[in-house]
């Protein structure tokens, strides 16, 4: 008889709401690859148009209602805090949400009796998990992906999340920059590992053919946010235009400053050669990263606090061949090495992004050469495969014989 596999509950507020879902899935792509070592379980929440149960590629999802049917919109289309800065008026559905999640994760414990739980972002999800704790002896592992620490400073949260690092059995981190934010939090450092996560190599590794032309085609994905600091990238762009330099740019996402860049975009000239695609589909990512040239994550530290946790996108960009250009703060230097995997500039400088993509056009070889050992760390460091049996041998290590 063959032994049954040990069950992972994982609790997050971003997952794929349905097939072709914008927001970003790495929840969904760990969650798959530990379906061979373990009966995974999600509990994320209910976003309308959504299933509020459904089973995916092994992974049983369900999906908690907390608020009035249409008004369940706090965790989709960007995320919570993208959400609240949207519309403060969400701030009332905050209690709603915690305390229907947290129902949700009391009755997955009672149904499900898993043998570990999987907590995606320190607040609210490990905080709930950490509470949960009181009423079982389930080993709990937190993951950290930035906002949940940089951002959320009060005195409040801070104690939450003492809190929770206090009650979690492991922490993982995505980035060497939320390592040493935690560990000024008298964390103990010893239940604490940097692990990121991955990208799949299948769908993103692209050998591309050098091109002759002067023209290259710049890139930006991720979320239109203060902390993405896009409001730069296109200045740099108007610099580029004013120095009669070629290109042309494609900008990805969406976000609470769509249409106040959009809008920027439009005074500065740049209508020709920038191009807004709001919010698409992930599978179509590695085809839109393949048909560029330059990546530029001009990510900054917003008046929040809150800053680039790590930089999936970076990881993604680099993997395709895209010569990778990013501001050195949060997790970006983790993947870009100066000169080596990418070239690192001040933030909030749209002279240094405008410097570095006109360094790129003038020194092909050079950006090869970066190119080429991009890819190779990015395969090294963060293919899915190698990324997602760390997290499955801690998982065991942790849970014990299946029960």
């Amino acid at each position: 008889m063959p032994m049954k596999k040990p069950k992972l509950l994982v609790v997050a507020s971003t997952f794929p709401r349905w097939q072709g879902d914008a927001d970003p899935p790495f929840v969904y792509e760990l969650s798959k690859r530990l379906t061979n070592a373990f009966e995974v379980h999600v509990i994320t929440p209910y976003y309308p148009g959504a299933e509020k149960e459904e089973t995916i590629d092994q992974i049983r999802v369900r999906r908690f209602c907390y608020f009035i049917g249409k008004y369940q919109t706090l965790a989709g289309g960007g995320g919570i805090i993208t959400t609240l800065k949207k519309n403060k008026l969400y701030w009332l559905v905050v209690p709603f949400f915690i305390t229907g999640e947290f129902i949700a994760l009391i009755r997955a414990i009672i149904r499900i009796k898993p043998d570990i739980i999987h907590a995606h972002w320190m607040l609210p999800q490990g905080f709930l998990a950490a509470i949960s704790s009181f009423f079982h002896q389930i080993p709990i592992v937190v993951t950290l992906h930035g906002a949940d620490v940089f951002a959320l400073k009060n005195r409040l949260f801070s104690w939450m999340k003492s809190f929770t690092l206090s009650r979690a059995a492991k922490i993982t981190v995505v980035s060497s920059a939320i390592w040493e934010v935690i560990r000024k939090m008298s964390c103990d450092m010893e239940k604490c590992t940097i692990l990121p996560m991955g990208v799949d190599s299948d769908k993103f590794y692209c050998k591309k053919q050098r091109k002759t032309s002067k023209e290259r085609k710049i890139l930006y994905v991720g979320r239109l946010s203060e902390k993405k600091g896009v409001n730069y990238l296109l200045s740099g762009f108007n610099l580029l235009q004013d120095r009669k330099i070629s290109f042309t740019a494609t900008i990805v996402g969406h976000g609470e400053l769509e249409n106040e860049l959009r809008e920027k975009s439009a005074q500065l000239g740049l209508n020709d050669k920038v191009v807004f695609t709001g919010g698409i589909s992930n599978s179509l990512l590695p085809e839109i990263y393949a048909g560029h040239d330059i990546f530029v994550g001009p990510s900054i530290t917003a008046q929040s606090g809150d800053t680039e946790g790590f930089g999936l996108t970076f990881v993604e960009a680099g993997m395709s061949g895209c010569l990778l250009i990013g501001t050195n703060v949060g997790g970006i230097t983790d993947i870009i090495s100066h000169g080596e995997t990418g070239l690192l500039i001040e933030q909030k400088d749209e002279y240094a992004i405008a410097d570095a993509i006109e360094y790129v056009f003038d020194h092909p070889d050079q950006a090869q050469a970066i190119v080429e050992k991009s890819q190779r760390v990015c395969l090294e460091r963060y293919n899915w495969r190698a990324i997602a049996k760390k997290y499955e041998n801690l998982f065991i290590n942790l849970a014990g014989p299946a029960g």
